[in-house]
């Protein structure tokens, strides 16, 4: 099973749906992050929860 590290990205409630959307898109192209979830607030803020793969090196055996 792949393991996963998260980062938990929070949004006031003044930011647009299109700064966001590029600040979300910024993450995922510069540091691999992927949308694991996203939470739209009743007073309009956004929490969004990222992730992206471990990927764990074989250990040489020399």
């Amino acid at each position: 099973m792949p393991e996963y590290e998260f980062c938990d990205v929070y949004m006031p409630r003044g930011v647009s749906r299109k700064a966001a959307a590029r600040l979300l898109t910024d993450h995922a192209e510069y540091g691999y992050w992927e949308l694991d979830r996203l939470r739209l607030n009743p007073d309009g803020s956004r929490k969004a929860r990222l992730r992206r793969r471990i990927i764990r090196q074989p250990h040489a055996t020399w």
